[in-house]
């Protein structure tokens, strides 16, 4: 039986290992103490999390929804932006997606990314070098 120790638990669970703790002590997640630590079943933690026995692993995910808008772009200046953001996406898995809104009588160019961290992360930085160019 596959077991997990308190810090493991909390990572899996998003929790502070104190909050796991106090679970564990308070009776409502079933550990047994082993020494002076706790192990905690992973059907128990399957249980207690929500998750079915046989689920596969809680892994964390986190996505980023960013928007960025520059003003004074006129409509060179947006395709150049565009096209080098695009270009350097291309020709590989990359998880994210962009897309350009552009008010030519505004000059204004609105930039919306969605996908993971890094790769977010990634593509903001490549935005900011274009548009202080």
């Amino acid at each position: 039986m596959e077991q997990y120790t308190v810090e493991q638990a909390a990572g899996l669970l998003g929790l502070h290992v104190k909050t796991v703790r106090n679970y564990v002590r308070d009776g409502r997640l079933p550990a047994v103490r082993i020494g002076k630590q706790y192990r905690i079943a992973k059907d128990h933690l399957a249980a207690f999390a929500g998750i079915p026995v046989g689920a596969p692993e809680m892994r964390r995910h986190a996505e980023v929804s960013s928007i960025v808008e520059v003003d004074g772009l006129d409509r060179r200046a947006m395709d150049r932006i565009s096209t080098m953001v695009m270009g350097s996406l291309a020709g590989r898995p990359h998880g994210v997606r962009v897309e350009f809104v552009y008010d030519e009588e505004r000059a204004h160019l609105k930039i919306i990314v969605l996908g993971g961290l890094e790769v977010s992360a990634q593509v903001l930085r490549i935005i900011d070098a274009l548009v202080r160019d």
